[in-house]
């Protein structure tokens, strides 16, 4: 997606050549990295909020997720009143984490609250038994259960604990760079990439392994393909 906003802002800015430098992020570095300018765009899970949005500004959403766990099926965990007392992990920088914070406060639930740098370590961290459960953004809770050693083994709770638009995050301040980035998002939502590219990696093998997630696109999403927006109210998007 980021490669088709990039070919839009060089015909757009009538570039010869536009050079694209890849810069490894992490979900504590990449708004910072946006808004001292290192970084143009972050391409990866970012959800926007209101507290983002006075650092940053954010494309039109492309995606909309909501905060859920995983744990071990052995656990036979259903809700968050069963992890009362026990530890659990989420991934530092993420607004997960930050309403688990305020969940265990708000409820008196004793929780240990553990942070890992990265979705996989996070994991792991459940895995190996040092967390009851790993909460996160449900499809990426999705890919990891479907790319580790016995999926059959884990479980993602139903209940669904706050809603996440996913956009990308563009510099605050730009107005006429967000107007380019966002018409090239729009564009893909009108012509159909935007689908092509969803069916491709949710409802569709992904090589080497040839795992399919399975994730059929959510009415959430389909509202904000037809109707863009980039609003950071979770109320938006239900």
């Amino acid at each position: 997606m980021c490669r088709n906003i990039a070919a839009v802002v060089k015909k757009d800015l009538k570039l010869a050549s536009l050079k694209i430098k890849e810069v490894p992020v992490t979900s504590s570095t990449r708004i910072p990295l946006v808004a001292n300018g290192t970084v143009d765009l972050t391409c990866g899970s970012a959800t926007n909020n209101a507290e983002r949005q006075q650092q940053v500004s954010f494309a039109p959403t492309t995606f909309v997720t909501a905060t859920r766990f995983v744990a071990l099926k052995s656990s036979k965990v259903k809700d968050l009143a069963d992890f009362k007392g026990k530890t659990v992990v989420s991934v530092s920088g993420t607004s997960n984490l930050r309403w688990l914070v305020q969940a265990n406060n708000e409820q008196k639930l004793g929780m240990k609250i553990i942070t890992a740098k990265d979705h996989p370590e996070a994991f792991l961290t459940v895995e190996t038994g040092r967390a009851a459960a790993f909460f996160m953004d449900d499809i990426l809770l999705a890919g990891l259960v479907a790319t580790s050693h016995s999926p059959k083994s884990w479980m993602i709770s139903k209940g669904a604990y706050t809603i996440e638009p996913y956009g990308i995050i563009e510099p605050k301040g730009d107005p006429a760079f967000k107007t380019v980035v966002d018409n090239a998002v729009k564009t893909m939502m009108k012509d159909g990439t935007i689908n092509r590219l969803y069916a491709k990696w949710f409802t569709k093998a992904i090589p080497p392994k040839n795992i399919n997630l399975n994730w059929a696109m959510t009415p959430e999403v389909k509202r904000v393909i037809a109707h863009p927006t980039d609003s950071p109210d979770p109320s938006v998007y239900k």
